[in-house]
């Protein structure tokens, strides 16, 4: 998505009721030739049933059907609420002016050609940003096809939709950047019967984004999910700030974002800003904000749909009911795919299952019923009941073969009867296993009636299941670490400047971040004293702000065990550095206590500029750059919680104690990640925080960052 950084983040909200709920509209460029923008809205307007005024605006015609065109802007009522501009690019700008002069609350603009097509359309843009700011006025667009009120019935777009019959008191908003996906999802939505509110394309965002659009649904009631596809957020704090909004009020914003390639990636000069991209800081912000995220479009729609229809999201325990012990293996091996936790279930501990099930079906998780229910359609709602009242399981996923549509009528009506008695305080989905199988229509509508979402494949219920469940579970562990005091310097650093590691470590020890007993050597004999101080052996190591990677200068020398060792070790680290870095001069040279081996970790934290502070945590050395085990955190996550993500790393066995080593001390590894994260909250002008290698010890005897550097 090609476009400008909205100049006015702190700008007065205006309220977009002019645009979204309009009592009058004028349709700029008005037409009644086949095809054309204006005579599509105008089409879309009549079949809604528009009751209000609609104004057209024609130079070239005085009557559009019973309608009576005007010839300029100018010739509107004054206030009219909103314009939607069917009109060339070229033409924009003046028409937006004349707007403005007639008090138009808002204006839609399909025209491209903007922002998205060189420096000529960014300030083409931004001075349609200047004209509706000073004015007041609403803008959607351009490069947008408008938006769509379900719940009034007020099509402001040239797209012809599905008529949406669906009714409720909860329903989805709709809230997308590229017009073409929010009419995909909007039909996706009226195919499956669930109640709209509205669709909204932004475009290219010149004056009203998407986070105006989320603000907007956050006060409307009936919007209890918001479906998004958004290719670039122009107001990340704004946006998060709506997704914490949307999560206390009960809302679910669920969220398509395209760009998570690795072609997306910065680079940087720290390993913590090449490991963490763009992307991932965005998602990992966001999930903690409570966003939920889809990785296709079909998994957005069948996303919403359940969030929509269920009253819980799935959460810590899914129980599988099927009818094929082979696809109930092939369930088995997708849930440890997805990590989607299914709680085991047996005869001893299940009896309310037990007394459901015929003798010969065993009770296990996935359950496979057998073809049973076909001589007995009453299983599958002794099935249902027994699951429902099993604290165990909060969300039940029913896999129906559908091979015959004589036989499936069978199995829907059971399981539809069952469900009529069923309370709804868990969620319940029900999916096919063979696509295209015998089903009626009016099996799956009678399902939707109850509020029950069907899904055509088990495999895409489960998948929508598990990103659900982890979100939910993800949800759950938020929350503040406990950091305690302010984890603020005491210096002040210039922005823009690279922090060599000596002053790092002496910046960041007095706030409870591990170091090697060292000091700085301006000299041979320096070095010595400190040396036999801190005692042998020790590493030298050449200290400037020039050289944050000091080893491909050669300037790291270890293992030196005593004073001849000393000595030969700084020759070499100073000839190596004066070869390389001939132009170099440096700090001094860092005496270092060695220490133990034990696992090697790269601990940091980086502040992008938009979206904040993030923290990086993962297996250092050659595993960062070749394998990127390493998990993204948000910068306030609970010790707790650390540990978890801790154990989501590929490698993570290493810390449990690998061919006989003994088990990491993984506490002291989450406090260090904590108290990093604290850091970087704590100091504005911190942009990158880098600790790597940091070593973990077993059990008890903590961990230690052998290099740190810092840049503001």
């Amino acid at each position: 998505m090609t476009g400008v950084t909205h100049a006015a983040e702190a700008r007065t909200r205006v309220p977009l009721d002019r645009l979204l709920t309009p009592r009058s509209i004028a349709i700029v460029g008005a037409s009644d030739k086949p095809g054309a923008l204006g005579a599509s809205v105008l089409a879309n307007l009549d079949r809604a049933g528009f009751a209000g005024p609609i104004h057209l605006v024609n130079p070239k015609r005085e009557t559009i059907g019973h309608r009576r065109c005007v010839a300029t802007i100018d010739d509107l009522p004054e206030g009219t609420d909103v314009a939607v501009l069917a009109i060339p690019r070229a033409a924009v700008l003046e028409v937006m002016a004349a707007l403005a002069r007639r008090k138009v609350g808002a204006a839609v603009l399909f025209a491209a050609g903007f922002a998205e097509d060189g420096q000529q359309g960014i300030a083409d843009q931004q001075e349609i940003a200047r004209i509706a700011h000073e004015a007041g006025m609403i803008v959607e667009g351009p490069n947008c096809l408008g938006l769509f009120n379900f719940r009034d019935n007020i099509p402001l777009t040239f797209i012809e939709m599905p008529e949406a019959k669906a009714k409720g008191e909860r329903r989805v908003g709709i809230v997308s950047q590229s017009g073409a996906m929010a009419a995909v999802l909007a039909t996706t939505m009226i195919a499956r019967d669930v109640p709209l509110a509205s669709y909204v394309s932004t475009g290219n965002e010149a004056v009203c984004g998407v986070e105006d659009f989320i603000d907007h649904a956050l006060t409307d009631d009936g919007v209890a999910v918001i479906g998004m596809i958004v290719e670039q957020f122009r107001k990340p704090q704004r946006f998060l700030q709506a997704a914490r909004a949307a999560v206390a009020r009960g809302k679910r914003i669920i969220l398509l974002h395209p760009g998570s390639s690795e072609a997306g990636r910065k680079s940087a000069a720290t390993h913590t800003g090449a490991l963490a991209g763009d992307y991932q800081v965005m998602r990992v912000l966001a999930e903690n904000a409570g966003v939920i995220f889809a990785e296709t479009i079909e998994e957005l729609g069948d996303m919403v749909e359940i969030a929509l229809r269920c009253p819980h999201l799935p959460g810590r325990g899914t129980a599988i009911v099927a009818e094929s012990g082979a696809f109930k293996a092939l369930m088995l091996d997708q849930c440890e795919r997805e990590g989607l936790h299914l709680p085991p279930l047996s005869d001893a501990d299940s009896p309310a299952l037990r007394a459901a099930l015929p003798p010969f079906v065993p009770v296990t998780n996935p359950l496979d019923v057998t073809a049973q229910g076909l001589v007995d359609p009453g299983l599958y709602g002794r099935t249902l009941g027994a699951l429902a009242e099993d604290d165990r399981i909060d969300t039940i996923l029913l896999t129906l073969i559908n091979t015959m549509a004589a036989s499936s009528h069978v199995k829907f009506d059971a399981v539809a009867d069952a469900l009529r008695t069923l309370g709804r305080d868990k969620a319940i989905v029900v999916a096919g296993v063979d696509e295209g199988g015998g089903i009626e229509a009016a099996d799956v509508d009678a399902l939707r009636a109850l509020g029950i979402p069907y899904l055509p494949t088990a495999e895409r219920a489960l998948r929508a299941i598990a990103r659900l469940a982890a979100a939910a579970s993800a949800a759950g562990a938020a929350g503040n670490a406990p950091n305690g005091a302010s984890h603020r310097f005491d210096a002040v650093i210039a922005p823009g400047a690279m922090v060599p590691e000596y002053r790092a470590k002496q910046l960041l020890a007095p706030l409870g971040l591990p170091f090697p007993e060292a000091a700085l050597a301006r000299t041979l004999d320096e070095a010595k004293v400190i040396a036999a101080w801190i005692g042998y052996p020790v590493a030298l190591k050449a200290q400037a702000a020039a050289l944050p990677h000091k080893t491909d200068a050669g300037g790291v020398v270890i293992g030196l065990a005593d004073e001849a060792a000393l000595a030969a070790g700084w020759a070499k680290l100073t000839t190596n550095v004066a070869a390389a870095r001939p132009d170099l001069a440096l700090d001094g040279v860092l005496v270092e206590k060695m220490g133990a081996k034990g696992i090697e970790l790269i601990v940091g934290a980086r502040r992008d500029p938009e979206w904040g502070p993030v923290v990086l945590v993962g297996f250092g050395g050659v595993a960062a750059e070749l394998t990127r085990d390493v998990r993204l955190l948000p910068p306030e996550l609970p010790v707790a919680a650390i540990i978890a993500e801790l154990r989501k790393l590929r490698m993570a066995a290493l810390f449990d104690g690998y061919r006989g080593a003994p088990a990491v001390d993984l506490a002291a590894v989450a406090e260090l990640v904590a108290r990093v994260g604290a850091v970087i909250v704590s100091n504005p002008g911190l942009q990158e925080l880098d600790l790597n290698p940091v070593i973990a010890y077993p059990t008890g005897d903590g961990v230690v960052a052998l290099d740190a550097l810092m840049t503001f």
